[in-house]
């Protein structure tokens, strides 16, 4: 009798004792397929009946939550030696208008998280995304963060770009960072890649936590999408130094990489996207001393592995703009270049580039602080800085696209600006090539005018590009709306640039700002 007792009191206190945890954590969006959808992820530490956002349109500050969506959940068991569980959750919203703020919570019958908001996706490409993106922020030293949980909630940012490093390789690490950007990330997509830091377990950590357009099951870790006049492609610098999850990874990324930018630069395609973007971690080209890949005569992203399945010469030759990295803990600007020539543009250097642009902004903060830089650097790289910060991106329309660089050291000055700008003669004869013949004044100057001269090439810092010219051949004239027009091709170009705004970021006329960058350059 007694030992039934002792039986059963050790039953009771071990049930009594039991923890539970329902309350959904770690609430983040991402833009689903089409302007009309929207991803909802989050996790819970114990398994729950269903996963369910409950949204709503907010009328007269009342938020109604009428509609619901149903999701599911999987069990996500970390490899590392703890194996720590935990049952991550993804809704698709769907039937969403377009450009309309939706309030939303999400959880189940046991637990419901706070109140959110986001907004869907505006239609076409007749409008300004704002960006902000930087990599390399984590846990430990994210310092950049407060700063960018403020500007989310004064509405600054149409969506975020983490370009890799994140979530450290453990899952305890990686619930405390995501708890951490749930401000931002529960109000604004988070639109990823993967870094170097989430390569452990084949990318585990990585592929269960985010769901991107595309890739529902994070299975890729490659997508693309639209976002007003640009298409952006997401992809996986990883692939090329984890091979021993298997050779296949980054040949069938190059595969789809390929197929995807024959679609993006198809006429009919870059009449509506004409800006293609890439992001991915580890860069092609860097200035820093810590003799990562980037700082490699030939770096393997750059050239591939024994020059096969190399980026670049696919990139230039479908006519990528603009290439945005992280991984190294700097910010660094580079010219137009290619092959590790600098092919500058017409009138100055960024504007009709005749190579992409790179960005490295891995400066938000980690616990690696920074990396330094060297005190010769090569002639392609046009500015760099080692302040905490992160990047701004205001893709203006389909021929500017204008960038800021944000020091958190220096309390959120911006310390380096560039506006990338193409005329529209040049947009329309990159969609149509040989079948557009446009005379040099239409371009703005000949195409042996696109090789820059040895005295454009600098490689100090303090002494930076050619002054920027003013807009007068810019394709906002009448003139290049009749020759687009002509060819049946609608183009996102205000009929009078200098009156554009730049978003809620600058408040000031794109004239203003490009004034502003000479200045700059001028030093």
């Amino acid at each position: 009798m007694l030992m039934f007792l002792v039986f059963l009191a050790s039953c009771l206190c071990h049930c009594y004792g039991k923890t539970v945890y329902y309350q959904p954590e770690q609430i983040h969006l991402s833009y689903g397929d089409d302007p009309t959808s929207m991803l909802v992820a989050w996790s819970t530490m114990s398994s729950v009946p269903s996963s369910i956002v409950e949204y709503g349109v907010a009328e007269y500050g009342v938020a109604y939550f009428n509609m619901s969506a149903n999701g599911s959940q999987k069990e996500f068991i970390d490899g590392g030696s703890e194996h720590h569980t935990q049952y991550i959750h993804t809704v698709s919203v769907t039937g969403l208008i377009p450009g309309q703020k939706y309030v939303y919570h999400c959880g189940s019958s046991l637990g419901w998280s706070s109140r959110y908001s986001f907004t869907a996706m505006r239609q076409g490409n007749n409008w300004s995304p704002r960006i902000v993106m930087f990599g390399d922020m984590g846990n430990v030293n994210a310092q950049s963060l407060p700063r960018l949980q403020t500007e989310v909630e004064e509405g600054m940012y149409d969506a975020v770009f983490h370009i890799g490093k994140h979530l450290y390789d453990n899952a305890n690490v990686g619930d405390e960072f995501m708890r951490q950007i749930e401000p931002i990330a529960a109000n604004v997509p988070y639109m990823t890649c993967p870094g170097n830091h989430e390569t452990r377990y084949n990318f585990s950590n990585y592929k269960n936590r985010f769901a991107m357009p595309g890739d529902l099951n994070g299975e890729n870790m490659f997508y693309s999408f639209d976002i007003g006049p640009a298409h952006v492609i997401s992809f996986s610098s990883e692939f090329y130094f984890a091979l021993e999850y298997g050779y296949m990874q980054p040949v069938r990324q190059y595969e789809w990489l390929e197929r995807d930018l024959k679609i993006a630069t198809s006429a009919a395609k870059k009449a509506v996207t004409p800006w293609i973007i890439t992001l991915a971690h580890r860069p092609m080209y860097c200035s820093n001393t810590d003799h990562d890949d980037c700082t490699k005569k030939d770096s393997i992203v750059r050239t591939g592995v024994l020059h096969l399945l190399g980026l670049e010469n696919l990139f230039y030759k479908y006519g990528v703009d603009l290439m945005l990295w992280a991984h190294e803990h700097t910010y660094e600007r580079l010219w137009p270049v290619f092959n590790k020539q600098v092919y500058n543009g017409t009138s100055s250097p960024y504007v009709n580039p005749g190579a992409p642009v790179h960005i490295i902004t891995g400066s938000a903060g980690c616990q690696e602080d920074h990396d330094g830089f060297k005190t010769d650097p090569a002639k392609w790289s046009a500015f760099r800085s080692t302040d905490y910060g992160y990047t701004r991106m205001n893709i203006l329309n389909s021929t500017h696209i204008y960038m800021e660089q944000v020091s958190d050291d220096k309390n959120g000055t911006i310390i380096d600006r560039i506006m990338m700008r193409f005329t529209a003669s040049e947009v329309i004869q990159r969609i149509l090539g040989d079948s557009y013949e446009s005379s040099d004044e239409d371009v703005g100057s000949s195409d042996d005018d696109i090789l820059p001269n040895d005295d454009e090439i600098v490689s100090e810092q303090e002494e930076n590009e050619p002054e920027m010219q003013s807009d007068t051949d810019d394709g906002g004239s009448d003139d290049s709306f009749g020759r687009a027009a002509g060819y049946g091709i609608t183009l996102n170009i205000p009929h009078d640039i200098h009156t554009e705004v730049v978003g809620d970021m600058q408040r000031e006329p794109v004239e203003n700002i490009e004034r502003q960058i000479a200045q700059q350059e001028r030093g």
